[in-house]
Order: C-alpha cells, then sequence, then structure tokens
C-alpha cells in the first residue's frame, strides 16, 4: 500500500508531513515496520524512566515519549499538529484542552476517582481524541495508557493482544470501542484494553 493511502481510523498527512519523513520507504507496510522499531525502543525508555504519575501527565512528558516514539521517523516528531485533520480538536486548542486533561487525570489519580484502570483508559481516549500530533495518536495514546498503569501499580494493558494498525478485527473492534466512548460509554473500551 502507497504512503499516501490510508484506512479508516490512520490519519492523513499533509504533503509536507511526508515529506519530513526521515528514512527512505516507499510502502505503508515499510513504514508500519520502521515506527514499530522505533516505538519499540521508546517502549523501553518510558519502562526505565523514573517519571512519576504526575510528571507523565504533563505538557512535556507527552512530547518527549512522542518524540521518542518516532524521532526516527519524522522530523516534526514530538510536536504538536499544525494543521487541521480527520478527527482531533482544531488545532489552535489542543494546548488548551491538553491542559485540562492534565489536570482532570491528575485530579482522578489523587482522589481515586476511578479504578486504576479507568483512569489510564480515560487518559488514553481523551488524549485520542485531541489528537494532538500530526500522526501516530492511538499509538502514543495506547503506551502512555500503559506507561502510566504500570507507574499506578497495575500491569500493561494488552489492547485485543493484537497488531492495531492493519484492518482486520481487532482493530474494527477498538474502533468501535473509541466511538462509544466518544458518546460517554467507557466500558467497551476498558473491556478492550484487558482483552
Amino acid at each position: 500500500m502507497p504512503l499516501l493511502k490510508t484506512s479508516d481510523g490512520n490519519t492523513p498527512l499533509s504533503a509536507e508531513e511526508l515529506a519530513d519523513l526521515i528514512p527512505n520507504l516507499a510502502t505503508r507496510e515499510e513504514l508500519n515496520e520502521w515506527e514499530r522499531e522505533n516505538i519499540l525502543q521508546a517502549r523501553e525508555w518510558g519502562n526505565r524512566g523514573r517519571t512519576s504519575p504526575y510528571e507523565m501527565v504533563s505538557d512535556e512528558y507527552i512530547r518527549k515519549l512522542h518524540e521518542r516514539m518516532f524521532d526516527q521517523t519524522w522530523k516534526w516528531a514530538g510536536q504538536y499538529r499544525t494543521t487541521e485533520k480527520n478527527s482531533g480538536v482544531p488545532f489552535h486548542e489542543i494546548r488548551e484542552r491538553l491542559g485540562v486533561l492534565f489536570g482532570d487525570v491528575r485530579y482522578w489519580i489523587e482522589n481515586r476517582t476511578f479504578s486504576l484502570d479507568e483512569i489510564a483508559v480515560r487518559f488514553h481516549h481523551r488524549l485520542a481524541a485531541i489528537h494532538p500530533f500530526p500522526n501516530g495518536n492511538g499509538r502514543h495514546a495506547r503506551l502512555i495508557a500503559d506507561l502510566l498503569i504500570m507507574k499506578l501499580g497495575g500491569p500493561a494493558f494488552t489492547w485485543g493482544s493484537r497488531d492495531l494498525m492493519t484492518q482486520g478485527e481487532a482493530r474494527a473492534r477498538y474502533l468501535d470501542a473509541q466511538r462509544a466512548a466518544d458518546n460517554g460509554d467507557i466500558q467497551p473500551l476498558l473491556k478492550f484494553a484487558r482483552s
């Protein structure tokens, strides 16, 4: 599949964003594999870190994690998007919406408003819905949810135990669960995160 072709749930990249690709890749499959290796390195970095849950819920940390996930792939890694996308808030609202989200998550942690799983999954959902980066938002939101739940003392999520980048039943269930959460029902996403 060519790099420009997108499928359900994937964020299309502008010509300018595509021009910032670091390696010389020709297909979406090559890009996915290259990014997967980059993301594995970021996961190791996140697991080694001594960052507290409160520090993770910050502008600095989410940008650093995104940069670590895609720094070998995209020149814009760790930078908030400056264009409109097929999902997410208007780009000029990103910082404000993130500030509200960070405050909410810190409050949930301090006050045990929800179970630990629900805190991390709600963080994931709202972060993905804001869609702060040009690309990689779902993978970034899942990884930060994994890192947060582990810092809070729980096991990492399994997210359907499948590759969610490729079309298939697991990706369809994930997107359906995201849409249910968009409509106020977090339960399908909570269930999917542990499936």
